[in-house]
């Protein structure tokens, strides 16, 4: 009797957890599924930036790339607008089903927070990090007559002729670029905003501007046509572009690093399989020589990161971008 008691009361307990048990195994294998047949659709991915843009053309040859490996449609749609915010709200806010994804910058997800008051999304909260792609190193550049050959020169002279030497830049990132350099070089120069780049290369050229950070593939052309030269790369590699360019840390100040990036992300809540699949498809086509090679046409460095090494980019460049912020005083706008 008292076995024969124990064996009820194990079957009651069993029956008691086996809904439970099997809500689980069903779940399991939903995801097991998922990831298997995922995508069995055309998957969107949104690009806040404008058309013909290093960002929308890495996109498609990414995008490209997923459709062959994936058997599935991976559409590019362009969502530019008031500082990559459009873009990225809708991304942020779309169904977290694997069906939207976005290629973020260091832009979107790691200045926006500091150059804007009322962000509509948060770069952490929102998103879930799928893969780093690569990067974009400015270069610091001057006149191609100037008698500055290093990093060393540029310095020495600001700090003979405080805020009496020039540093151009092109855009938000540019200007950040150049209030680093200042912050950790600890000089004094004057920034000047520049809407149309061949107007900075034509002053560096004449010797109207000391000093100009931009890309590298803005800058190549006119290196190579000798109207100005390189000093430095702001990467913390050289540019396999321009391997004999040392870069910023080299040249004294071995903590300076500022490069543009880009990266997928999904809406925060996309299922951890599909986030897996998607990491493990855009690292092989990042990977392969020919997209590397497109990329690097496109000035993008590739260097695959995984969604952890993502997360911790982003929160990093939060962090670093804002403090350059605070301590150069550059107003949010609104």
């Amino acid at each position: 009797m008292i076995h024969r008691s124990a064996g009820i009361r194990r079957r009651r307990v069993f029956g008691r957890w086996l809904p439970s048990l099997m809500a689980l195994a069903a779940m399991l294998f939903a995801g097991l599924v998922g990831a298997e047949t995922y995508p069995s659709k055309p998957v969107r991915v949104i690009v806040p930036f404008s058309p013909g843009s290093a960002g929308d053309v890495s996109a498609r040859i990414i995008a490209q790339k997923l459709s062959e490996s994936m058997k599935q449609s991976f559409v590019v749609e362009l969502r530019p607008g008031a500082n990559s915010i459009i873009g990225t709200e809708a991304a942020a806010k779309a169904t977290p089903d694997g069906y939207t994804l976005i290629l973020g910058s260091i832009g979107s997800h790691g200045i926006n927070p500091s150059l804007i008051s009322k962000l509509p999304y948060d770069p952490v909260k929102d998103f879930a990090p799928i893969a780093y792609v690569g990067s974009t190193p400015y270069l610091l550049t001057v006149g191609g007559n100037s008698p500055v050959g290093s990093i060393k020169d540029l310095v020495a002279q600001a700090k003979a002729e405080p805020g009496k030497r020039t540093l151009g830049y092109m855009a938000s990132f540019g200007q950040l670029v150049g209030e680093l350099f200042k912050l950790t070089a600890r000089i004094d120069m004057t920034l000047v905003p520049y809407k149309n780049v061949s107007d900075a290369y034509v002053d560096q050229a004449n010797g109207q501007l000391d000093g100009l950070f931009n890309s590298t593939a803005s800058s190549l052309p006119h290196i190579k046509a000798g109207r100005v030269k390189a000093l430095a790369t702001t990467s913390t590699k050289r540019s396999p572009s321009m391997p004999d360019v040392p870069t910023v840390a080299e040249s004294g100040y071995p903590d300076f690093e500022a490069t543009g990036w880009v990266a997928f992300f999904a809406p925060a809540g996309t299922p951890k399989d599909i986030i897996d699949r998607l990491y493990r498809e855009i690292a092989r086509a990042v990977q392969s020589p020919e997209v590397t090679e497109k990329l690097l046409q496109n000035g993008l460095e590739a260097n695959v990161g995984s969604p952890e090494q993502l997360s911790h980019v982003v929160k990093t460049e939060i962090a670093k971008w804002g403090r350059v912020f605070r301590e150069a005083k550059i107003p949010k706008a609104n």
